[in-house]
């Protein structure tokens, strides 16, 4: 399969990632050189090219919307029509390859779908889901998610859609079509869930059975939640924002550009962990 057949793409919707997703491509860039789609919304077009000056990386825009977190999800649940690619890998833009995947586009020559599970990846636990005190949420979890039409079960598993390898075809187009249908159901129901993908995510699983691929935690490494993990092989794909990111993945990406990029960042590029959209 040529290289134009398969690629990577990840979403930019406003400035409070912006340096993640700069890092994003320096670490890209040092593995692989197929091309990457960013699907980008509420970026001044001035700094379009501190983008591009990465090779091949092509900019479409996201679904706009003001609040950016929903620009993002609602990105995320058009990934498959936004693909140029027969196959894809979605990456979210605070990610840090520390080696090449190229053994996951690989796998999508057998599988619908590669994914890695959550951290806590039982949806009836859930808790992240909901809205209110977790502890309290904890006996009710699915009682709640069944109740506002998402079909899901004891044994449903969240996945952590921050890493979403696919393949083109109808059943992937299919589970997407679900993701989106059933992420409209959580925006309709901001009173009780949180403005997260993974209980839509999920539902598009039960709906569609594609085949699937779970990846070990190594590929999706959330680096805040480095105690939950017993891990013994290398981290191949490294998720924490660039403020967070331990220096030997700070040292993959370094280079004269993104060390000019640093410092212009410090004074013009807002800081990602204090995005107030995050909180609403």
């Amino acid at each position: 399969m040529e290289n134009k057949t398969r690629g990577f793409i990840t979403i930019l919707t406003g400035l409070y990632s912006f340096q993640d997703c700069i890092h994003f491509l320096a670490a890209i860039r040092k593995f692989h050189q197929e091309p990457i789609i960013i699907l980008v919304d509420r970026v001044p077009k001035i700094l379009y090219p501190l983008l591009t000056a990465f090779k091949n990386v092509i900019l479409k825009p996201a679904p706009s919307n003001e609040n950016t977190v929903l620009a993002s999800r609602l990105a995320k649940v058009s990934l498959c029509s936004l693909s140029e690619f027969n196959k894809t890998i979605f990456l979210d833009s605070d990610i840090c390859l520390l080696t090449n995947i190229n053994d996951v586009f690989d796998d999508l020559d057998e599988f619908d779908l590669l994914l890695t599970k959550d951290v806590q990846p039982a949806i009836a636990k859930a808790t992240n889901l909901l809205r209110g005190n977790q502890q309290e949420n904890l006996p009710k979890v699915l009682q709640i998610l069944q109740s506002v039409g998402l079909p899901l079960q004891e044994t449903s598993i969240q996945y952590n859609s921050g890493f979403i390898a696919f393949r083109k075809n109808e059943i992937v187009q299919k589970f997407f079509a679900e993701f989106q249908k059933y992420f409209q159901i959580i925006q309709n129901h901001q009173d009780q869930l949180l403005l997260r993908d993974q209980g839509a995510f999920a539902s598009a699983i039960e709906t569609v059975r594609p085949e699937i691929k779970v990846l070990p935690p190594t590929y999706n490494y959330l680096s805040k939640w480095k105690d939950c993990y017993q891990i013994e092989e290398d981290i191949k794909v490294l998720h924490c924002t660039y403020a967070y990111r331990p220096q030997y993945a700070k040292n993959i990406t370094n280079s004269v550009y993104t060390k000019v990029f640093d410092k212009f960042a410090q004074v013009f590029i807002p800081n990602q962990i204090t995005n107030p959209w995050r909180g609403k």
